[in-house]
């Protein structure tokens, strides 16, 4: 079973964090911040992963430290249920509309840490329960370079900080699913290595 659990603490947060890339289906999320919790279920949701998620954090200061690392454990997580990424699709994309809004995620399992997003070009109006698009940028830097993987998000329309956002996690958690699916024997990778 492609599992894995992971805790990770800091002077400013704590995150334990669970990962079943082939389900169930489910798992309880508190990290004190509800807007975060809605997002970490939609992963879990359109991902159909278990995503089990407890967290504290220096929510008085900031939601950023928090944010951040859960994202960073979320990756932390993957490269570890992954493995050698043996019989793993590699790639994928997703789009995920939510209103007037449109996100396209595409990414692969390469083993090589990049992330495509410029949320200073999106014409994202506010936040939502406190997060904005930019903490969705450190979020995703955490995922990236803990799980090693490269990932481009554009939002292709969408001004409403709550569905771009809610729009980029759908994105993301259907192409994480595509990606992690096993669909064959050996490394996707003419290198031998991921």
């Amino acid at each position: 079973m492609r599992e894995a659990l992971v805790e990770r603490a800091t002077a400013e947060t704590w995150v334990r964090l669970r990962l079943g890339l082939d389900g169930p289906v489910g798992g309880e999320v508190a990290t004190g911040l509800p807007f975060l919790d809605h997002m970490l279920l939609q992963l879990q949701r359109h991902g159909r992963f278990l995503l089990e998620v407890e967290a504290r954090g220096d929510l008085e200061v900031d939601v950023h430290h928090l944010v951040e690392d859960v994202g960073i454990t979320l990756g932390m997580a993957l490269k570890e249920a992954l493995g050698e990424g043996r019989g793993l699709e590699r790639y994928a994309e997703a789009f995920a509309p939510m209103d007037e809004t449109l996100v396209l995620c595409v990414l692969d399992l390469s083993g090589r840490p990049h992330l495509e997003y410029r949320p200073e070009a999106w014409p994202v109006v506010g936040e939502a329960g406190g997060v904005n698009h930019y903490h969705l940028r450190e979020f995703l830097r955490g995922l990236v370079n803990h799980g090693r993987l490269t990932l481009h998000l554009r939002l292709l329309s969408g001004r409403e900080a709550h569905h771009v956002l809610e729009a980029s996690f759908k994105a993301l958690a259907r192409a994480l699913h595509r990606a992690t699916r096993l669909t064959g024997e050996g490394l996707p990778s003419t290198k031998g290595v991921l």
